[in-house]
């Protein structure tokens, strides 16, 4: 059910939203309060499937900023949206124009669960320094879409333990191959690795620095780009290839079709594994399981500058 308030306050979205667990018997177990940033010209509706998607395993309290007009006058524009518009989440989403829309902190702070975590989420644009922004400070988790690799640079230099980005999410199950092939027998010292992928791929960027960082080894970070017209049975995982240089047994994982990755471990037979690139909503929730600081994460930015381009 969505609820239109326009030119509202945040006391009156708050009785709306004790109405409509009086009226629509929501529950009120939230795990946590969600907060969204995005901006009038974004995809919406796309975040706001991927939010519902993602409250069936974290039913929370979503705040959804959108801002616009900064040169409007002042005015708050909500809708409640609750049941099947929202997943097993309340959702509040809230169109700021003129001042508001610089300040969106002071908004939603009257609307945050009291005794539970917070998180924002920049599904659309990456700011600089997340924690460092007034509605980033209000989180003790953050999570960011760079997409360019000057958004990375920047997330690096800024980042603070809670940090995080869409593209580390996406190749986590990636990396659970690797360690897994990289743990069979033989075990021989990695001398050098080359990962490829998209030129406009962060989460190769991000692959090549995790491994740099976890193996201690010269990574160069290759491009390939799928060749011919692209269609739904050619797309393959973000990362193409993974080339691991050893004295004598070479490890390769490979993207060679739509849905799996082979695995190819000297003495062992040649396996093909499934693997997906994931959606929003599967890395969204993932990245809500997690609310401490991601040391991972961390230690990646910190090898981006040593992969050789």
């Amino acid at each position: 059910m969505i609820t239109p308030m326009p030119n509202t306050t945040t006391s009156k979205i708050a009785r709306g939203l004790v109405e409509a667990q009086e009226h629509y018997t929501l529950t009120t177990s939230r795990v946590l309060t969600l907060i969204v940033v995005v901006n009038a010209d974004d995809e919406v509706d796309a975040v706001l499937d991927s939010i519902r998607d993602a409250s069936h395993e974290h039913p929370s309290r979503v705040l959804v900023v959108i801002r616009g007009n900064r040169r409007a006058e002042p005015l708050l524009n909500a809708e409640l949206r609750v049941g099947g518009e929202a997943g097993a989440s309340e959702i509040v989403v809230m169109h700021l124009f003129g001042a508001l829309a610089d300040n969106a902190e002071s908004v939603v702070t009257p609307l945050l669960l009291p005794d539970t975590p917070i998180v924002v989420w920049w599904p659309t644009a990456a700011p600089p320094e997340p924690a460092r922004t007034p509605i980033g400070a209000l989180g003790q988790r953050r999570i960011t879409h760079a997409t360019t690799k000057q958004d990375l640079g920047n997330l690096s230099s800024g980042y603070t333990p809670g940090d995080t980005d869409m593209a580390w999410g996406e190749i986590t199950q990636w990396r659970g191959i690797v360690a897994s092939s990289l743990d069979r027998l033989p075990h021989e010292a990695v001398q050098r690795v080359e990962v490829s992928g998209p030129s406009n791929s962060l989460a190769v960027d991000l692959a090549a620095a995790w491994l740099h960082d976890r193996l201690g080894v010269p990574v160069k970070r290759l491009v390939t780009e799928l060749s011919g017209a692209k269609s739904s049975a050619d797309e393959k995982f973000t990362i193409h290839s993974v080339h691991f240089f050893r004295d004598t047994s070479d490890i390769i994982i490979d993207a060679v079709e739509a849905g799996s990755v082979r695995v190819n471990v000297p003495g062992s037979p040649e396996s093909m594994v499934a693997l997906n690139t994931r959606s929003s909503a599967e890395i969204l929730s993932e990245e809500l399981r997690h609310l401490d600081a991601d040391k991972a994460y961390a230690h990646t930015l910190r090898g981006l500058r040593q992969v050789d381009y």
